[in-house]
């Protein structure tokens, strides 16, 4: 069968727009794997979470070869759900919120690196009230807590309270949630609440920063230390990628000055390996405190 030039020339033109067509489709799945997708539970206002992690973005892009895109979220389980539904690839998570990710997940999400001082974390009880000295003083009294899903402005500083033998609802005169640890200071410097928990890391950055008048605002109780922030990859992350960005936190190196403004704004010594073991006890404290069932 023989075809007429202008026949010839349309049956080239239509394969390639076909092959065109095919490429084009295939184009989205490989942009896709080039692409580190990255967020973090906003325990803080969502410039602040930008800002100290942009060096650390420029950094995995270094050790990955992969472009890096931050997408900040409204609230806790935003996070989870998106981890869990491979919207993202990485996540700063808190202690309690990777427990939820890691039943999310069906316990395939990885941790695996966190800050040498999320071994031995901790929450400050604050208060402007004089009268306020111990959690027993709380009785009565207006309470802020942060996020509900936080590990360390919530679930903790709650076990903490009902091992001291107070249950919120019940002893204090009213309960709030200010979503952000940052939030929970500005509660009480206002006198929304009369009291609050928050983080000890972002006490003392606002405390350093003077962002709080320590002659009002004050510590009163602290929680025991308690494992929390780490680092986690959804588990079906290639394994390639997952060593090579386990690696790039564990390089950090305080000596090198472009390590170091990463490690300052993370509020981080270094990173260490982590486990998912870590974390049984925080599962065991939101069995506890009826926030996981």
């Amino acid at each position: 069968m023989s075809f007429s030039p202008l026949r010839r020339a349309a049956l080239k033109g239509a394969v390639a727009c076909a092959f065109a067509a095919s490429l084009s489709a295939s184009l989205p799945a490989v942009a896709d794997q080039a692409i580190l997708r990255v967020s973090a539970i906003p325990d803080e206002a969502p410039t602040e979470l930008q800002r100290k992690f942009a060096p650390l973005g420029k950094y995995l892009e270094a050790q990955t070869g992969m472009k890096v895109v931050f997408t900040p979220v409204s609230d806790y389980a935003a996070v989870v759900e998106s981890l869990a539904t491979k919207k993202i690839d990485l996540a700063w998570l808190g202690g309690f919120t990777f427990v939820q990710a890691k039943i999310r997940t069906n316990g395939t999400a990885i941790p695996i690196a966190q800050r040498e001082e999320d071994a031995k974390f901790t929450s400050k009880f604050i208060t402007a009230d004089p009268s306020i000295k111990t959690v027993a003083d709380l009785k009565g009294k207006t309470f802020a807590f942060g996020s509900p899903s936080s590990t360390s402005g919530s679930l903790m500083p709650r076990f903490y309270l009902q091992q001291a033998g107070l249950n919120p609802e019940k002893d204090f005169k009213n309960v709030a949630y200010s979503g952000a640890h940052d939030a929970t200071v500005a509660f009480v410097a206002a006198g929304k609440a009369e009291a609050g928990v928050l983080n000890a890391s972002v006490w003392d950055k606002l405390v350093q920063a003077g962002k709080v008048d320590t002659s009002k605002v004050h510590v009163f109780s602290t929680t025991p230390p308690y494992f929390d922030y780490n680092w986690t990859v959804r588990g079906d992350l290639d394994p390639t990628l997952v060593k090579k960005l386990t690696d790039a936190f564990l390089k950090l190196d305080p000596a090198n000055p472009e390590h170091k403004e990463i490690l300052a704004l993370q509020r981080a010594a270094r990173f260490i390996p982590t486990k998912k073991e870590n974390y049984d006890g925080i599962e065991k404290a939101a069995h506890a405190a009826g926030l996981l069932k």
